[in-house]
């Protein structure tokens, strides 16, 4: 092999795998609360942040607990349209309050009146098929210093836990948005604890995204560009020569 060529092969590899190594991405805002009956109406640090997670979706489903009955507890088959589907499993139920109003104990929706109302115990999701992005909204999340905790299962079965960096010891009522994207390894399960074990919190508009639904975050150069920047190493390198 010609060292010229040997260079546009190293370009290649070099390029091509930027993508392969991509890391994931997390999305996080927080609205502070204003106490345990204070519902938030507005909480634009959170609604940020799931715009931002958003704007690399296409075409993705929410789950917003409005079609459970108060009081349905696990399992519960979450449905989350073209996105696909999963089973939430584990401590908790679904609750409801009414909008503009909280529970009495800081939780409410972030739409519509129903929210999943985790106990202290951890809570599972798991999925019919592999997905790259979730996000969530937590509600009344820290003020009992506990930080939510989401472990990740890869579809390789390594796992990888994240916490999401919650304010602690806090008013309670505040609202939070939460979101990973991986574009290199899709996961197929979600289990969620907290650092305290003596709270509750609430969650809701639950997003789920495939593959096939996330606009690229590291695209691959196409092969014309690749190929565009080997020839200038190669270009420069052999003037290099010349000179010397």
């Amino acid at each position: 092999m010609t060292f010229r060529n040997k260079l546009i092969a190293t370009a290649f590899i070099a390029l091509t795998s930027l993508n392969i190594q991509a890391a994931p991405i997390t999305f996080f805002g927080e609205d502070l609360g204003l106490g345990e009956g204070t519902a938030l109406n507005v909480f634009p640090n959170a609604t940020t942040a799931e715009s931002n997670f958003l704007s690399y979706l296409n075409g993705v489903g929410t789950e917003d607990f409005e079609s459970f009955s108060q009081g349905t507890s696990a399992p519960l088959a979450l449905d989350f349209g073209v996105a696909g589907t999963a089973t939430l499993g584990g401590g908790g139920s679904v609750q409801s309050a009414p909008v503009g109003s909280t529970n009495g104990f800081g939780r409410y929706g972030t739409s519509g009146t129903n929210y999943w109302q985790a106990s202290s115990t951890s809570f599972t999701i798991g999925f019919s098929a592999p997905v790259a992005a979730f996000g969530f909204y937590g509600i009344d999340i820290g003020d009992f210093n506990g930080q939510v905790v989401v472990n990740v299962t890869y579809s390789d079965t390594t796992t990888e836990s994240f916490n999401i960096g919650n304010s602690i010891n806090t008013s309670g009522g505040g609202v939070l948005f939460w979101g990973l994207i991986n574009q290199a390894k899709t996961f197929t399960n979600l289990s969620f604890s907290n650092t305290s074990g003596n709270d509750s919190f609430a969650f809701d508009d639950m997003t789920i995204g495939s593959v096939e639904q996330i606009r690229d975050t590291n695209p691959i150069p196409a092969p014309a560009s690749i190929l565009l920047f080997a020839l200038g190493l190669s270009c420069l390198v052999s003037r290099r020569r010349k000179q010397s």
